[in-house]
């Protein structure tokens, strides 16, 4: 790594690209590492590296945030949820947001209000104030995703999802086939620490439906310790409170690699669950099946 960055500064930065990415797709949050420490190197904050990053991710098609968020059932109406934390306790949000680009970049600027959530309507509202111009983020592969739902929600043909996925044989994983889950990035910039996530939310749900990435504890934690951000079924990770639990793990003292395996054993094993771990010292990341992520451990 060539970047300079700022006097004693080391930084650390991870991201992923959804619980059910495929591990082929490494090269998107690799870019997203690099657009964050890009930022570092121009004397900006983890925080301000975690969104970078983040939006890199969402403007990829492949992953479910942003651009090629999925499609509810209408078949028209795309929501995302974004959130954001750094370990001095700040936490911003929006849910259910329609039609803007980078849904992150919208939850950032909730830094500068007395809110910490805003949702549906009156965040999209927010963001066409603060001059985020109207984006449709519809692509042909969520379009192609939203079919493939419709059409096997309740039966594979003769086949219940629950069976099917017990004798999948096929190369490609059945979630990969279905769409993968949430994005996110963690960073350490030798001063704090920072969390981000972006989705584009399940497709199989009510409109309106919020999962555990815009509720600070569930989808990502951030403190003077770590960071973490999780990614995976929403409704199970928000009832844990995944992200802060593993917090209070890594806060004990364990690695980040004894963290992620202590956070893959805490739901229920058909339970879809990825999560990637940073402290000052180092990283890890995992997930049940399979997940495009990438840490950079950079030096001055």
């Amino acid at each position: 790594m060539t970047t300079k960055f700022p006097f004693n500064c080391k930084p650390i930065i991870v991201c992923h690209a959804g619980s059910a990415s495929s591990p082929a797709y490494f090269d998107g949050p690799r870019r997203a590492c690099f657009a964050g420490l890009d930022a570092i190197a121009q004397n900006k904050s983890a925080l301000d590296a975690v969104i970078a990053a983040t939006q890199v991710l969402e403007d990829d098609e492949r992953f479910n945030a942003g651009t090629g968020s999925n499609i509810r059932f209408d078949g028209i109406t795309i929501q995302m949820d974004a959130s954001c934390m750094t370990s001095n306790g700040d936490f911003a949000a929006v849910a259910a947001i329609e039609r803007v680009k980078n849904p992150v970049a919208v939850a950032r600027r909730l830094f500068d209000t007395p809110h910490i959530l805003l949702v549906a309507d009156g965040a999209t509202a927010f963001a066409r104030r603060c001059d985020f111009s109207d984006y449709d983020p519809t692509t042909p592969g969520a379009q192609e995703r939203h079919h493939k739902v419709i059409a096997t929600n309740d039966q594979f043909g003769e086949w219940s999802r629950e069976d099917l996925e017990q004798t999948w044989n096929y190369e490609i994983p059945l979630r990969e086939v279905l769409g993968s889950d949430t994005v996110g990035c963690v960073c350490w910039d030798g001063y704090g620490f920072a969390s981000a996530l972006s989705s584009g939310g399940t497709a199989a749900v009510l409109r309106g439906r919020v999962g555990d990435v815009p509720l600070p504890g569930c989808g990502l934690f951030a403190g003077e310790c770590g960071a973490i951000a999780a990614t995976g079924d929403g409704e199970y990770i928000a009832k844990s409170m995944l992200a802060y639990r593993a917090y209070a793990e890594l806060k004990t003292g364990k690695s980040p690699e004894q963290v992620v395996t202590w956070a893959l054993n805490q739901l229920d094993q058909g339970v879809d669950v990825g999560i990637i771990v940073i402290n000052q010292k180092g990283f890890s990341g995992g997930a049940r099946h399979g997940m495009a992520w990438y840490g950079q451990n950079a030096e001055i």
